[in-house]
């Protein structure tokens, strides 16, 4: 096999012990996780000056940040959910979210809002993206679903020390002590977990 074929290889193996971590944890410390990592976001002083924020919808498991939309709307920030890009492969929009968005499934069941009524932003206006992840490491590393939809959609960021500023969310059973990475992956800025603020280098 090619080294890319290893990679995806080993990457799916990995994709699948790890979804399994997350998906072993029960409601109480799902919320409990999800209350921790808005305590640690709103020690960083970034997130506090941060007017544009994007986040996601939970799915399979992942960290919940809608206490972290409804603590941003109490502080009169902007929310952005991520949307397929209705015709550019592996692309994403990001529009507006506020509490009173109407949310229906995408072609992988993940609700999203109209990307005919709501407001879009250009990735490069956000201030921040709170990134999902299936696992990290503490170098930056990220290994996501596999549609590769946030590395094509912030290519333009590589080797960059532009906006926006990339963290990435996660329970602390996410955690891998190494990613191997590919050229097309773009690393994060900080990981924040249930447990910790990590700060990977790539500032």
């Amino acid at each position: 096999m090619t080294n890319n074929a290893t990679l995806l290889e080993h990457r799916s193996n990995l994709r699948k012990e790890l979804r399994a971590r997350r998906n072993a944890l029960n409601l109480s410390q799902q919320d409990a996780a999800s209350a921790w990592g808005l305590r640690h976001l709103m020690k960083i002083p970034k997130f506090l000056r941060a007017q544009h924020v994007a986040l996601y919808i939970p799915n399979d498991g992942e960290l919940n940040p809608t206490p972290i939309a409804e603590q941003l709307w109490k502080m009169g920030k902007h929310c952005y959910l991520p949307i397929l890009h209705p015709t550019l492969e592996r692309q994403l929009w990001f529009v507006e979210y506020t509490s009173d968005s109407i949310l229906t499934p995408n072609r992988f069941g993940i609700p999203e809002p109209d990307r005919r009524q709501a407001h879009k932003i250009a990735a490069q206006l956000l201030d921040i993206v709170l990134l999902p992840l299936v696992g990290f490491d503490r170098k930056g590393g990220r290994l996501g679903m596999g549609g590769g939809f946030y590395d094509t959609t912030f290519a333009f960021h590589k080797g960059k020390k532009t906006k926006p500023y990339l963290i990435g969310l996660a329970h602390a059973c996410q955690e891998v002590e190494s990613l191997d990475m590919a050229d097309w992956d773009i690393p994060l800025h900080r990981v924040v977990t249930d447990k910790e603020v990590i700060l990977t280098g790539n500032n």
